[in-house]
């Protein structure tokens, strides 16, 4: 029996079932929690946030539009609060990026060097990475840490698709740059 989709459940919460909300719950906590880790500096804050998303998901799934998708809703939601509280903090968001997000994962077991190796470059991409603006850390984030489609990236953002191409590969560009700045001395 296949799976109901996303929104097929926001339907059905929509309808008065109310439980069938924990299903969205438990399919989006860990994916939320991730984005909400790599753009804002404190852990206990995320987990914080996340509920938080829930909770105006839930309070607005009437408005929800079950024609479109409930990822890029929830997305969308999920933005608005990292945006709001870096305001209101006065900060700008902390990239943490997990070298594992961005490169495949190994097929053989991890040798003890492994680990040293990659330490060294989750540093080495923050260090690049908090060298670029929001804008465009937000866009890396969405595409290879949460791996969106552009078209899911301009409905969170909402922004043209074409835009988000456009700031993707500015972004890689600045990358590049940073890393050569820091660690080529060009």
């Amino acid at each position: 029996m296949p799976e109901n989709t996303d929104e097929k459940i926001a339907e059905d919460v929509q309808a008065g079932k109310t439980q069938a909300f924990g299903e969205l719950v438990t399919r989006y906590e860990k994916k939320l929690s991730r984005y909400a880790k790599k753009f804002l500096f404190d852990h206990l804050e995320s987990e914080d946030l996340v509920q938080e998303i829930f909770l105006k998901a839930f309070l607005n799934i009437q408005s929800f539009d079950t024609k479109r998708s409930f990822n890029s809703w929830v997305y969308r939601i999920a933005h608005n609060l990292f945006i709001n509280e870096i305001k209101k903090k006065g900060k700008e968001p902390l990239p943490f990026f997990d070298p594992d997000t961005l490169f495949p994962h190994p097929t053989e077991p991890k040798k003890a060097d492994d680990a040293i190796k990659e330490e060294e470059l989750q540093k080495m991409m923050n260090a690049c990475l908090s060298k670029l603006s929001p804008k465009y850390r937000e866009v890396m984030i969405l595409f290879y840490a949460e791996e969106l489609s552009y078209e899911q990236i301009s409905d969170i953002l909402r922004i043209p698709a074409s835009t988000v191409g456009v700031r993707l590969s500015r972004a890689k560009k600045a990358l590049k740059e940073n890393y050569d700045k820091l660690y080529q001395g060009k």
